[in-house]
């Protein structure tokens, strides 16, 4: 039989207090948890990833790290940057209690590791330097930079500073992708990717989204694109490359209408096609897993290429649609063959 008993008044009013207070997310912290820090606030990916990492009731939730700090960020010359800043911060505060840093150099003091998420390209390289300097691995999100130049010059800082990064569209981990990338067709001859491609005048053309589409094509291909032309109009791009030993891509960005997204791939013993999309999920279980060893899942030399690829597109609009050598672009923007 069980002892009745009742609680001092003083344990029960401080018991209601505790039910009537909103709980924050939960959140599983162990003594190997990675801590996170995360600049530029302007982006869906702020929240959508932040939520990944710390709410172990998400779906698709990876144990491992947990974004502790951030730097706001935001671009007032890009509005959807400016205008979503404020709210995303709000949320990373209020739902996940991130703590707000000033600069990125203070958020390197309080993290084992930092993504880059502003919206904007164009200050990547400078955000990356802190991170960079103080050893911290690094995920930055796309685009990686808003020029090839500054690309390539964030592909010195990591080889001289030994820190390993990535960047990476969740469009190379959809699971969808996955499967295509698994289908049995024989050495593949050439692959079609297509996908939004909206664009911003700061940015080079693909930059922007059509960087998505741009990506999946890579993933399929990977590096040895040598020559690329564009054909341009106001509402299609399309892009053929020519990659070593004979392999096509080509890669069709939308702007107007219906913008889906899919690879088709051409195999010597057959054809696999993308069926569905993808969500998140599995590019922020890759940005973990590279925090927790070190090693990206994607060649730096590869995500060059994908970035010099993009440019090239843009220079054969200039030119009307001539084809473009890749190394023509890539000495343009600094790439040094013999010392990369």
């Amino acid at each position: 039989m069980f002892r009745s008993f009742s609680l001092p008044s003083t344990w029960f009013r401080l018991l209601l207090m505790t039910m009537s207070v909103p709980t924050a997310v939960t959140s599983v912290s162990t003594a190997a948890e990675i801590r996170v820090g995360m600049v530029g606030l302007d982006t869906s990916h702020a929240t959508a990833f932040t939520k990944l990492m710390n709410d172990s009731t998400a779906k698709g939730y990876t144990p491992g790290t947990k974004v502790v700090a951030a730097v706001k960020g935001g671009s007032r010359d890009i509005p959807s940057s400016w205008d979503r800043v404020e709210g995303y911060t709000q949320e990373l505060i209020q739902t996940y209690g991130v703590e707000m840093v000033p600069t990125v150099e203070e958020l390197c003091r309080k993290v084992d590791a930092v993504m880059i998420e502003s919206v904007d390209g164009r200050p990547h390289l400078e955000q990356a330097r802190p991170a960079f300097q103080a050893g911290k691995k690094l995920f930055i999100d796309k685009p990686l930079a808003g020029s090839l130049r500054d690309a390539i010059e964030i592909y010195r800082l990591g080889k001289r500073t030994r820190v390993p990064w990535f960047t990476s569209s969740s469009y190379r981990f959809y699971l969808s992708m996955a499967d295509v990338r698994k289908a049995n067709i024989g050495a593949i001859r050439s692959a079609i990717s297509y996908g939004p491609s909206h664009k911003e005048p700061h940015h080079p053309d693909f930059y922007w989204y059509g960087i998505h589409p741009a990506e999946a094509l890579y993933t399929i291909l990977g590096r040895g694109c040598e020559v690329v032309t564009r054909s341009a109009t106001e509402e299609t791009d399309v892009v053929t490359g020519t990659w070593s030993e004979g392999r096509t891509g080509v890669l069709v960005g939308l702007r107007t209408g219906a913008t889906p997204h899919k690879v088709i791939v051409f195999g010597r013993q057959g054809v696999a096609e993308q069926k569905g999309s993808g969500d998140y999920a599995p590019l922020v279980a890759e940005i973990v897993k590279f925090f927790q060893t070190g090693v990206p899942p994607i060649p730096p030399e590869e995500t060059i290429e994908l970035m010099a690829f993009m440019e090239a597109a843009d220079e054969s609009k200039r030119q009307g649609g001539r084809p473009v050598k890749m190394e023509d672009v890539l000495r343009q923007h600094g790439w040094r063959f013999d010392a990369e």
